[in-house]
């Protein structure tokens, strides 16, 4: 397993991207206030198994200490092998190296197993914020990263 920086252009980004959104159609059940707001200021990484890319999930910086996690997702079969786990490490590594001090995400009250993942991985509920201060289904998240030494 790998896990690379790839363009936001990258197809194989733009297919895992496509498959997330569609993935969340079906399990939010159409709700209402359910927007994808596209962003080109992403920077992906991409989990690539055999050549091909599995997972991917992506860091905006929303100002110079607080990075966001976007788009985080893995194939369906590849999930229980722990990717999501190391992609969300190796997000919070990118965050760290660009200077952020903090990592906020948001997920959707229908996804315990998101919801699972991050507080598993040491990420604290926090208000809605931003973009999705109006959606009643958003949870958010937040996980101070360590000083540089």
């Amino acid at each position: 397993m790998l896990i690379e920086v790839r363009p936001t252009t990258d197809p194989e980004i733009a297919a895992l991207v496509i498959a997330q959104q569609r993935e969340l159609r079906v399990a939010d059940g159409g709700l209402d206030g359910q927007v994808t707001v596209t962003h080109d200021d992403i920077r992906y990484l991409a989990v690539v198994v055999n050549g091909r890319a599995v997972a991917c999930g992506g860091l905006q910086s929303l100002d110079t200490a607080t990075g966001e996690v976007k788009r985080m997702y893995v194939r369906p079969a590849f999930r229980g092998r722990g990717i999501a786990r190391q992609l969300l490490a190796a997000l919070e590594e990118l965050a760290f190296r660009q200077g952020h001090s903090v990592v906020c995400l948001e997920t959707g009250t229908y996804l315990p197993a998101a919801i699972g993942l991050y507080t598993s991985c040491g990420y604290d509920r926090i208000p809605v914020y931003g973009e999705y201060v109006d959606n009643p289904y958003s949870v958010c998240f937040a996980k101070r990263l360590p000083v540089a030494a």
